[in-house]
């Protein structure tokens, strides 16, 4: 039977000869079965694991970046993003052991027993206890094995909605007040140059979006005026290609500050969508016919063009459901199970949490609630006959379980002991 390795980071430290020996961390490929690590090694590893979740008590991860529980302000020392790494690999592994199992299922069981949706094990094989980013419509699809035809209905009902053109707009002002709030907080840690071209460009962006807004301004009275102003036949006609022009720009002038600002990679799937429209007028100074039809324009070409596996698709589909641009992580990806009453399915992914005060609860259960609804959503669109139940797990280094519901979602909150 062929063994995998455990991949640390590669630029993480680790010390061989410690109290807890990690050359006895390993996984399994998905198509071996589980193999248990010796009980000694729990015993090793635990007051590790109980060390780092007492220093990272104040932090908390959101949608792929650290914050400080307090001010969620971003963290981007190197040195706690290693200890977070860590303790986010002990943690997987403590999650395979037999006890956390047992105690897991049990609890699921006797939950789950009234729903009829009973999965025998929740996380029990290495692959389900991998991290999950998602970040398409196809790797959402995938996860619930939905078929060609029915992707195909998915997206032939979700594009209308999602691009809109109110959708659209409001999803790239949403990416560049983001880019710019971080760059604010970088504290001169980007050249001075650099950063002085960059806000240009975002300010420059967002006024362009302002100024040549067609229907958002409820103060607008475009709806009378039939036909274009004097001002718009004088001026050249403004194009969504002028915006491409400077996303451009803006990738290219800080292209080497990407892991240091979270929503510059969104500017870059952008602009497969401005590219589809790059010929689209957006004056706001067109009459009301020709502006309603330029609207229109956009929602036709970014529906057709935009495919099943666009990330620009799916971060529409998250700013239409959420108001949020960020794609959507978990910590252990879980799976579909089958099995009790038949037609009724349950559906898990989970997080780990540094630690089990309120304001860090609260925060991850949201971020799975949004996973979740995004599964939802696609199920329900797809017209899947079987009833989705959906489960969210939160582990942390504790003594006490406990059971919330959100939105008619079970939470379980699970202490991770030996």
């Amino acid at each position: 039977m062929y063994i995998k390795p455990f991949l640390w980071p590669k630029h993480l430290k680790v010390n061989r000869h410690g109290p807890w020996d990690l050359r006895v961390l390993f996984y399994h490929s998905s198509e071996e079965p589980n193999e248990e690590l010796p009980s000694e090694w729990y015993q090793r590893a635990f007051p590790k694991l109980r060390k780092l979740c007492h220093s990272l008590r104040n932090v908390d991860e959101v949608d792929g970046r650290l914050v400080h529980v307090d001010d969620e302000s971003t963290i981007r020392d190197e040195h706690v993003i290693h200890k977070m790494h860590t303790f986010k690999s002990l943690a997987r592994a403590f999650l395979g052991s037999p006890a956390v199992q047992q105690t897991s299922n049990n609890e699921v069981l006797a939950t789950l027993a009234a729903t009829g949706s009973v999965p025998k094990t929740c996380f029990s094989k290495a692959d389900e206890r991998e991290p999950l980013i998602l970040n398409s419509l196809t790797k959402v699809c995938n996860y619930l094995n939905i078929s060609a035809q029915q992707r195909k209905s998915v997206r032939l009902t979700m594009c209308p909605q999602v691009t809109h053109h109110r959708i659209w707009t409001g999803a790239i002002e949403e990416i560049l007040r983001g880019l710019k709030s971080e760059m604010e907080s970088l504290n001169n840690r980007v050249p001075p140059k650099v950063a002085h071209m960059a806000e240009q460009i975002v300010s420059n962006c967002l006024c362009f979006l302002a100024d040549t807004s067609i229907s958002s301004d409820p103060d607008s009275v475009s709806w009378i005026r039939l036909t274009p102003t004097e001002k718009a036949k004088s001026v050249p006609s403004h194009q969504w290609g002028d915006i491409l022009e400077m996303f451009n720009d803006l990738t290219k002038c800080l292209r080497s500050e990407t892991k240091m600002l979270y929503h510059l990679p969104k500017v870059e799937v952008m602009k497969e969508g401005l590219f589809q429209i790059k010929d689209v007028l957006l004056d706001r100074d067109l009459g009301y016919k020709e502006a309603r039809h330029q609207e229109s324009l956009v929602q036709k070409k970014l529906s057709k063009s935009l495919g099943h596996s666009s990330h620009c698709l799916f971060t529409l589909l998250q700013y239409y459901l959420y108001g949020r641009v960020q794609d959507s992580e978990v910590d252990f990806c879980g799976g579909v199970y089958r099995g009790g009453v038949k037609g009724s399915v349950c559906l898990c992914i989970g997080k780990v949490l540094t630690s089990d005060e309120e304001k860090v609860v609260c925060s991850n259960i949201k971020q799975l609630d949004r996973a979740l609804g995004l599964f939802r959503f696609v199920w329900e669109t797809a017209g899947m006959k079987e009833v989705l139940e959906l489960q969210g797990h939160l582990w942390y280094v504790g003594a006490e379980d406990r059971t919330l519901t959100c939105r008619g979602n079970i939470f379980f909150l699970r202490a991770t002991r030996i």
